[in-house]
């Protein structure tokens, strides 16, 4: 393959690192590192799902009621918000890689206790430190993955990334199909297992050009972009930030220039995460309100895992021709109005029509801001901006399941409640609108 760079001779001045990704080419490395980290977020999304689908069976080993269900479900999430918020740093201290590989087996051999646990407190204990573990590989995927791809398809690849998720979501059901009859304890222990794949991401991704940069190490830099396909002269030097002890330092995102940015960046999460959690968790037990079987509630969920990728699609095409955000703001506002239809929807088509209207959306405009969520910050604290976002969506985790749940437990109709559930959608819409756009633009 020919080098993309212009000049063989030795580098004697910096040069940008962005000018580098500008010019580089997607290559079959790239593509290694694609099907590596997307079947991550598969793993992470199937790990978040894999008791919600068994959690009858749960209850009932158990003897929980809905609140006490609902901490089980919210467990994974309440152990990755300071998860997130320590793993964060210590990646742009670090290293992307260390924090994805070591997280990433120390949630293996946790999760693989879970279906031991002997009671609910267990339990409970088990799946909080699960997903502390998580949450190294949960935060760093979506900025470690941004810095490694080419900028000119950098956006699109993020957004196609995130169908990792309804996959998971697949997966989940499928694992739940095959296994329930043997208890939700098998079902529990196939997630622990998938973390196996932690092997292919060691030999498959390598660190972070970009942190590499920001630490110094810029010869090692140079060697990871030439497996990617971009040959350097020797000696290749990189400007990069004058500061760089800087790096991992929470209170970075607090300063004048940040301050605002971060704000509005929580509440979006927050409230976004919301939106689609708090119904996600409780939809086969809404379903069921309205009259469909367990079995049938999951056959309507796992369509609307199929809806989602689609949506995803259209994301990836549309955030390249109008950004970041006007695509997630149309998206959102699609979601929104699929929500109202599925609220007041008089018979199960037009169930079905307004969830499938509502997955194409939501999951969309999640793959729009996963993306445009990771191109808000610098190098150095690329990670720690990150996990603040992660830490905001898993309050929101954790809070979604326990608060709908509780409300269905006082027996609020389920028109009442997936229109709470929307209110969160409007106010992520109305943070969104005056963030900035990152399209086109460079990672810093």
């Amino acid at each position: 393959m020919e080098p993309n760079t212009a000049s063989a001779s030795r580098a004697t001045a910096p040069i940008a690192l962005q000018d580098v990704y500008e010019r580089m080419r997607f290559t079959p490395a790239h593509m290694r590192i694609v099907i590596a980290m997307f079947v991550i977020f598969v793993i992470e999304s199937w790990e978040q799902l894999a008791l919600v689908y068994v959690a009858g069976d749960v209850s009932n080993h158990f003897g929980l009621d809905e609140t006490k269900l609902g901490l089980v479900l919210s467990a994974v999430a309440i152990g990755m918000i300071p998860g997130a918020l320590i793993w964060g740093p210590i990646a742009d201290r670090v290293g992307r890689r260390p924090v994805t590989i070591v997280s990433f087996i120390a949630y293996g051999i946790i999760a693989a206790l879970v279906p031991l646990a002997p009671n609910f407190e267990a339990l409970v204990g088990l799946r909080v430190l699960s997903g502390f573990a998580l949450a190294g590989a949960y935060t760093v995927v979506f900025p470690y993955f941004l810095e490694l791809m080419p900028s000119k398809q950098r956006g699109r690849a993020a957004v196609l990334l995130s169908i990792g998720w309804p996959i998971g979501t697949l997966v989940a059901i499928g694992v739940t199909t095959l296994f329930a009859e043997a208890g939700w304890q098998v079902v529990a222990f196939a997630a622990a297992v998938a973390c196996l794949w932690v092997i292919v991401v060691a030999f498959w991704v390598p660190e972070s050009p970009y942190f590499l940069v920001s630490r110094g190490k810029h010869e090692r830099a140079a060697q990871v972009l030439g497996k990617l396909g971009v040959a350097l002269p020797a000696g290749t030097t990189f400007a990069q930030d004058a500061d760089p002890e800087r790096a991992g330092n929470p209170l970075e995102l607090l300063r004048k220039d940040m301050r605002r940015r971060t704000l509005l960046m929580l509440i979006v999460n927050f409230a976004f995460n919301w939106g689609y959690w708090g119904l996600q968790v409780w939809l086969p037990t809404l379903l069921q309100e309205r009259g469909l079987t367990l079995a049938d509630s999951l056959g309507f969920v796992a369509i609307s895992a199929v809806i989602m990728i689609p949506g995803y699609l259209a994301a990836a095409w549309c955030t390249k021709r109008y950004g970041r955000k006007l695509t997630f703001v149309t998206f959102l506002i699609g979601a929104i109005l699929g929500g109202v239809l599925f609220a007041v929807s008089w018979d199960l088509p037009s169930l079905y029509v307004a969830n499938f209207i509502m997955s194409f959306f939501i999951l969309g405009g999640w793959g729009v801001w996963n993306t445009w969520n990771g191109e808000f910050y610098p190098t150095r604290v690329r990670a720690a901006g990150y996990s603040w976002a992660t830490a905001a969506q898993l309050v929101s985790n954790a809070l979604a399941p326990v608060v709908v749940g509780a409300l269905l437990a006082a027996s609020v109709s389920f028109t009442m409640t997936v229109l709470f559930i929307l209110v969160f959608l409007v106010v992520a819409v109305l943070a969104a609108v005056t963030l900035p756009e990152t399209e086109g633009k460079p990672l810093e």
